[in-house]
């Protein structure tokens, strides 16, 4: 069996391939990238998605395709279905696609673009398995060193909480999936455990680096003008604050039974990503 990695060289597709290298050495592996000369460690294959043209050939020989969502908000429903008919025309029997907790419900902004994925996939013929992820500790802890800067945690999602777990935890997930029995048509949901507020993750910098950071809750409009003042572009800042909406509103909240018993283990906790961030 050959498998494909689309963003094999992005921070979750590196951690796929190192789990797969783990788990079956020698298993044949294919890295796709806009960028060929990148040295992921397995063959790369030029795969972009704005190109169409490379998708099909970078597909060849391939039985299983993991596809890791893609970055660019806004063009993921394009880009996507791009990569299934090309999937579809190489002869590429299964897809493991990346979407996000509760696609079919969630009140992220971002979630739109899944349930449209999802939907494709269910229409392709092909055999899919959907890796519903819930949110990225590491979603948060790039806000750590800021925090430490200004001596406080800006955020905007109250009280909500965020049932996160490592990105190494969903990628582990992933391997199984790529490599398990019995995932052919399933739907997992994917949470960590125990969840946590913003308040939660400021106290656990303060206990780590023994200083005061507390959590100060802004309002949306207010919390991006502070990402714009930080420097990121004022559509990305708007569309961090509005993922801390939806948090407010229990959408990083979850279950964390599916991710646990498909990686035999409990979820990374919060303490520890945090310790790994502070390093």
């Amino acid at each position: 069996m050959t498998i494909a990695i689309t963003g094999a060289t992005g921070q979750l597709g590196r951690l796929v391939l190192a789990g797969l290298a783990a788990r079956l050495p020698g298993l044949p592996v294919i890295a796709l990238a806009r960028d060929p000369a990148a040295d992921p460690g397995v063959p790369v294959r030029l795969f972009d998605y704005d190109r169409p043209e490379t998708l099909t050939p970078a597909l060849a020989g391939v039985q299983t395709l993991l596809l890791i969502s893609g970055n660019q908000i806004g063009q993921r429903k394009a880009q996507h279905r791009a990569v299934i008919e090309a999937a579809q025309a190489a002869g590429v029997g299964r897809i493991v696609y990346t979407s996000v907790l509760h696609a079919d419900r969630s009140i992220l902004s971002l979630a739109g673009e899944h349930r449209e994925t999802e939907a494709m996939l269910a229409a392709s013929g092909l055999s899919v398995t959907v890796l519903r992820n819930g949110w990225y500790h590491e979603n948060y802890l790039g806000s750590v060193p800021a925090a430490l800067t200004h001596g406080a945690l800006v955020g905007s999602a109250g009280q909500g909480r965020i049932a996160g777990a490592a990105r190494a935890d969903y990628a582990a997930a992933a391997v199984e999936a790529l490599l398990g029995q019995g995932h052919e048509g399933q739907v997992y949901e994917m949470a960590g455990a125990p969840a946590y507020t913003l308040a939660d993750l400021a106290a656990e910098i303060s206990e780590q680096t023994g200083r005061d950071i507390p959590y100060v809750d802004l309002p949306p409009a207010d919390y991006a003008q502070v990402l714009v003042k930080a420097g990121l572009p004022a559509p990305l800042a708007e569309a961090i604050a509005g993922y801390d909406t939806a948090a407010a509103q229990g959408a990083l909240d979850g279950s964390p039974d599916t991710l646990q018993a498909l990686i035999g283990r409990p979820a990374t906790p919060l303490a520890e990503a945090v310790r790994a961030a502070l390093v």
